[in-house]
């Protein structure tokens, strides 16, 4: 077993990570690639919690920008989320990775409940769990899923998946003389709106000593990396 700096994880998920070209719906081979990069660290003998979003499905800004009512168009997220995380377990288990699906919405002909103990049981077990629709609650974000089922699992570390290295000043991708952070406190995270996760998420990380881990989901090397303690993304800690 390999010198692991985190044991247990927890991986924050774009929903547009499961996304084809046009950045909508789910293709089976982006699917395939994550469940490729998860199997590499679980065979590493770390323990993987997943949530995802559902921006490849439903974007709530849309309905609300239509009039519609925001908890519907949260609850309307919710339950992509759950698609996504079907998807997602179909993938890993083609890859011979057992995975469970917990909802915080219950749904169970499709996923099992949300159930803390169990899902901690789970990862004892040497099985991938993938929480879905988000804290069960509207007005909160993925993100704010994430960093909760991370402390209420004992995560080591919130890892967050994107399309950049890392956080920067502003966008990279618009601004070629964006500045890179290596490392960050929660409180310049918050105090310089920096546009990593909402500020609930950040807050409950602070609260609770949680470090945060952006880069680059598809760097092929970097979520290993990230686990044998090298200096990857950023790293946003107290």
């Amino acid at each position: 077993m390999a010198d692991l700096k985190y044991r247990r994880i927890l991986l924050k998920l774009s929903g547009e990570s499961l996304a084809g070209p046009t950045g909508f719906g789910i293709d089976p081979e982006q699917a395939e690639v994550i469940a490729k990069r998860v199997k590499a660290v679980h065979e590493m003998g770390v323990e993987v919690a997943i949530v995802i979003g559902a921006g490849n499905l439903w974007r709530g800004k849309q309905g609300l920008d239509r009039g519609m009512d925001r908890a519907t168009a949260d609850y309307m997220g919710m339950l992509a989320t759950v698609m996504n995380a079907m998807a997602l377990m179909d993938a890993l288990e083609r890859t011979g990775v057992l995975t469970r699906v917990q909802s915080a919405i219950e749904m169970r002909a499709v996923a099992e409940p949300y159930i803390r103990r169990r899902a901690i049981r789970h990862l004892e077990k040497r099985r991938v769990v993938i929480f879905g629709a988000g804290t069960g609650n509207p007005f909160f974000s993925t993100d704010t899923a994430a960093a909760l089922r991370a402390v209420e699992i004992e995560a080591k570390i919130l890892i967050k998946a994107t399309k950049v290295d890392g956080v920067y000043d502003s966008d990279p991708h618009k601004n070629p003389a964006a500045r890179k952070f290596d490392t960050l406190h929660y409180i310049d995270v918050l105090n310089q709106r920096l546009e990593v996760m909402d500020s609930t998420a950040v807050s409950l990380c602070m609260d609770n000593n949680l470090p945060i881990l952006v880069f680059n989901l598809w760097d092929p090397s970097a979520l290993e990396r990230v686990l044998l303690g090298e200096k990857v993304g950023t790293l946003i800690t107290a």
